[in-house]
């Protein structure tokens, strides 16, 4: 049964105004699941009809196999969720705050191993309003985790971290599905989704523009990826050229790149080469997740916005 299953799911706020349209979507259980795109791409509308914070206009939502309209009291008592745009009040602490999650939840985590996990126990007395954003994110990400959900909705789950805490926070996201936990979490930062994630969705302009792992979103977008393998005697090329899945291969002393469409060629290229020329180093490189990004939102915002200026400039010039 999948964790996340959305079918036709439209979100429309008045008669122009489309923030998610037709969107179907599936996450598996246990699955780290990114669900990418530019400010406004639709991705934070869809978590909040997930939590029924927010009514879609057509379409459904089923988390966890219930209903995210009829069943969401049954739903929420089995999820961990970090929200965007939260605020803690002036006057209880980060211990308080996690004692307090705890005691709603009818759970037995302690809570100062929850504040350990997450980095802040030795900041826990001190009222929460007066941490800084980071230590506010790493707090309301420990609330969630009360309780071992078995799916976390994490909402930009690294805003406001330094790299230490993102750190933490990819660890403790790996450990969590690693034990059974699905983590679907919204971001636009493109090296925390190709970090830890197993599949990716590609939101733009409210719609599902690609859904795949990231070497699957690599060869549906035509990237290749390149391996270079040093050699202590001199390869050849033809042999490496007729693998399926190699498009171009460079020799270059003893050096030989090959650049593939089919990544998983790449252990065919080592073991052909290694069996002729002894493979004494490798090095690999991909099509980034920021070109991949590109390529399906045509650059984003900014590249919507940058086309839209050379449409009006060539109308201006006419």
């Amino acid at each position: 049964m999948p964790s996340i299953q959305t079918n036709g799911l439209t979100k429309r706020f008045g008669d122009d105004t489309v923030a998610v349209e037709g969107l179907d979507l599936t996450v598996e259980t246990g699955e780290i699941f990114g669900f990418l795109g530019p400010n406004g791409a639709g991705k934070s509308t869809t978590i909040n009809m997930l939590l029924d914070f927010i009514r879609p206009t057509d379409g459904s939502a089923r988390v966890l196999g219930m209903d995210a309209q009829t069943e969401i009291a049954a739903i929420r008592e089995r999820i961990g969720v970090l929200p965007e745009g939260y605020e803690f009040d002036e006057y209880l602490t980060g211990r308080e705050y996690v004692e307090w999650t705890i005691e709603t939840r009818a759970a037995d985590d302690d809570p100062e191993e929850i504040l350990e996990t997450v980095g802040i126990r030795g900041d826990a007395d001190r009222t929460a309003a007066s941490y800084s954003t980071g230590m506010q994110q790493r707090l309301a990400f420990g609330m969630a985790l009360v309780d071992d959900p078995e799916l976390l909705i994490l909402d930009e789950p690294s805003a406001g971290l330094d790299p230490n805490g993102i750190q933490r926070m990819r660890s403790i996201i790996r450990d969590r599905a690693d034990d059974g936990t699905t983590v679907f979490f919204s971001s636009h930062l493109l090296s925390e989704v190709e970090a830890v994630c197993d599949r990716v969705g590609v939101m733009n302009d409210g719609e599902l523009v690609a859904m795949d792992t990231l070497e699957g979103l690599r060869t549906k977008a035509g990237g290749r990826s390149g391996i270079e393998l040093e050699c202590a005697n001199r390869p050849t090329a033809a042999d490496v050229e007729a693998l399926d899945g190699v498009a171009e291969v460079i020799v270059d002393g003893t050096t030989l790149t090959a650049y593939c469409t089919d990544s998983s060629v790449k252990a065919d290229v080592v073991r052909l080469v290694d069996d002729r020329a002894d493979v004494l180093d490798i090095s690999v490189d991909e099509t980034s997740l920021e070109e991949l990004f590109n390529r399906y939102t045509s650059g984003g915002r900014d590249g919507r916005n940058a086309d839209e200026s050379e449409s009006a400039s060539r109308e201006v010039s006419a």
